[in-house]
């Protein structure tokens, strides 16, 4: 049982939470960062170490999510009766050291051993952050806060592409990934020095607080209670359909524009830095004003903006696969770069809110789970086989029929969302007096 105390009326966003919302976001910017270097540099690293587009799917996607994903629930559940701020410090050590090693690989089966172990560290990283962000900003805010913290994919993918290309046009390809390892073990330490844990449920409307029974709650069971809710499967399986698309796209949109629309690293570390950079960036702080902004009215606003937002990007993503060249194939690419992420802050803010605070770390990495082993772990791999499979039929332009192949799932995913606002509706009226 979870029994209510007096709500406290008093508490406000301070500085400090402000402050710790500003680490966190950096923290987040590392670790997509480091995720995406292995995409942004994928062409010297297949010229260098000889691996073929299936292997790169598989290299950013599978192998990668099955220790990420699988690996959050353990930690997320241990996050949920420790630390959540020493959990995330030491995640952002142990992931920023793999980074490093990605570096001295010197061959496939060695980058997949590194890349594996940046997924044990970064498995340790977002969900935490999610808890501690959801007990420092009260629910009204809360989604504009999880906006804020997920600007860090698209400032760290357009860094990373900016930082990480210059580097190895200037170097090799191996630099970026010892200069970001070394800045991220660093981070980890002012992380554990600085970052403030707040009280569990600080920030709600009714603060609760936890009884032995709830506290003492077993592993299995916490993972059961989540599956047994048909909102918070649902919205894990739509938010996975669309991040099929984002990482199917994201992993090999550099590969994709220099190898077929012609473009170079030093193209890539200003032209396509800056369309990541500006559209996520924007998209995704838009889509926690405008989510905030509906949910007022009515929750379904969590699953209908994203499904709206997936249905206009279609058209703009086949302009961005059809066109001759990189420099129109960029501009058609700013509208999926701003559209593609409206569900993430959406979905995350959902979760969080449906939760018990003392869950929310399992919770989190529960959604994870899902929405990654689907989008992280099999949209790479997706892409990577189907340019395989179109290469003797295509040629060259292989690739760019596995990314037509890749259009199809912008209306699965709407679909998805769709079912998830007439879940949420339903809900809502079994639930009214």
């Amino acid at each position: 049982m979870i029994a209510a105390t007096v709500p406290d009326t008093s508490y406000k966003s301070t500085a400090g939470a402000r402050i710790t919302l500003g680490m966190l976001c950096f923290v987040y910017v590392l670790n997509f960062l480091d995720r995406q270097l292995i995409s942004i540099l994928a062409k010297p690293i297949q010229d260098g170490l000889n691996i073929t587009d299936g292997q790169l799917g598989l290299l950013t996607g599978f192998y990668f999510a099955l220790f990420y994903c699988f690996i959050a629930i353990p930690i997320g559940w241990l996050a949920d009766r420790t630390s959540r701020v020493k959990v995330l410090s030491a995640a952002c050590a142990i992931w920023s050291g793999a980074t490093a090693a990605c570096g001295m690989a010197g061959s496939y089966a060695q980058l997949v051993a590194a890349r594996m172990m940046v997924g044990v560290g970064e498995a340790g990283g977002v969900p935490p952050s999610y808890a501690i962000i959801s007990d420092s900003f009260p629910r009204d805010r809360r989604t504009t806060a999880m906006a804020i913290f997920n600007l860090g994919p698209p400032i760290g993918s357009a860094l990373g592409v900016a930082f990480g290309a210059s580097l190895a046009a200037a170097f090799n390809w191996r630099v970026p990934f010892y200069v970001i390892g070394a800045i991220g073990v660093v981070t980890a330490l002012v992380v554990y020095l600085t970052v403030r844990e707040p009280k569990r449920g600080e920030a709600d409307e009714l603060p609760v607080a936890v009884t032995p029974e709830v506290a003492s709650e077993g592993f299995v069971a916490t993972i059961t209670q989540f599956f047994r809710n048909p909102l918070l499967v649902m919205v894990s399986l739509a938010s996975g359909a669309g991040n099929f698309i984002t990482y199917g796209l994201l992993n090999f949109t550099v590969l994709f524009l220099m190898r077929e629309k012609g473009m170079t690293l030093e193209d890539v570390a200003v032209w396509y830095a800056l369309v990541v950079g500006i559209g996520m960036s924007a998209g995704i702080y838009a889509s926690g004003r405008i989510v905030d902004r509906f949910a007022r009215r009515s929750k379904t606003a969590f699953a209908t903006v994203p499904a709206a937002s997936l249905i206009l990007a279609v058209p703009f993503f086949l302009g961005f696969v059809w066109a001759p060249t990189w420099e129109v194939a960029l501009v058609f690419l700013v509208v999926p770069m701003f559209l593609n992420s409206f569900f993430l802050s959406a979905t995350v803010t959902f979760v969080q809110s449906e939760v018990a605070p003392e869950r929310r770390v399992i919770s989190g990495a529960l959604l994870l789970l899902v929405m990654n082993f689907i989008g992280l772990g099999l949209g790479p791999t997706y892409v990577g086989m189907a340019s395989d499979f179109f290469l003797p039929t295509y040629g060259e332009h292989a690739l760019q029929a596995a990314y037509y192949a890749l259009a199809p799932m912008y209306l699965v995913a709407a679909l998805l969302f769709l079912w998830l606002a007439r879940l949420i509706k339903r809900s809502a009226s079994d639930t009214a007096p």
